[in-house]
């Protein structure tokens, strides 16, 4: 074998095997690449993350004031408290009122069976209905938005209240615009919680 077919041959066994390890590179890139894919989770993009929205009351509600008397409710031992035994009463801080002066009005709930019961206490079932005569001046319900739920047990001969501070303002079913202000003399204020209503409240405004 003559030197120049040698060396020819020697040429063509190098570029093959510079083949074979290019060829092995870049194998080895591309399974790394493949398995680093696989182990990898993407990211949910932002318009696809849950998002809370919160939402208010623009109408008057209620404030529960806790006491030991009752309790949310935490299982399904009590039933519904039977309508005959829940007793509703109006009850206002004050019996007369000067001038500028808020009254509170008071919805008081008791329980007067002989077992503990759930009664829904929230404010979508209250209305603080204030009138004079026949005339109705105040409903709690006429501008309340997002009324909730709020299932209490409440024991025998226990009750539960709600206070609401009354602005001595006027209001319309619709939450309409309401022009007229209110004048001395008495008032009557019924509270009602679901479909039972309570005894009346009379009070003067000076």
């Amino acid at each position: 074998m003559s030197a120049a077919v040698y060396r020819r041959r020697r040429l063509v066994v190098g570029v093959l095997a510079l083949v074979v390890v290019a060829a092995l590179v870049v194998g080895a890139v591309a399974l790394v690449r493949l398995v680093g894919r696989a182990g990898t989770t993407a990211a949910p993009a932002a318009d696809q993350q849950p998002s809370a929205e919160q939402s208010g009351s623009a109408g008057p509600t209620a404030t529960a004031t806790g006491n030991a008397s009752g309790s949310p409710k935490t299982s399904a031992a009590a039933s519904v408290c039977a309508q005959a035994d829940i007793q509703v009463a109006a009850l206002t801080d004050k019996q007369a009122y000067a001038p500028g002066d808020k009254p509170m009005l008071t919805l008081k709930v008791t329980n007067t069976g002989a077992s503990a019961c759930d009664v829904n206490v929230g404010t979508n079932q209250m209305a603080f209905i204030v009138t004079s005569g026949n005339d109705p001046v105040f409903n709690s319900q006429d501008c309340q938005v997002g009324g909730t739920d709020l299932v209490k047990t409440i024991a025998p001969g226990k009750s539960e209240t709600a206070n609401f501070p009354w602005q001595r303002n006027r209001t319309i079913a619709g939450c309409g615009k309401v022009e007229s202000s209110l004048g001395a003399g008495t008032y009557v204020f019924t509270a009602q919680l679901g479909k039972i209503a309570s005894n009346d409240a009379r009070f003067t405004l000076n």
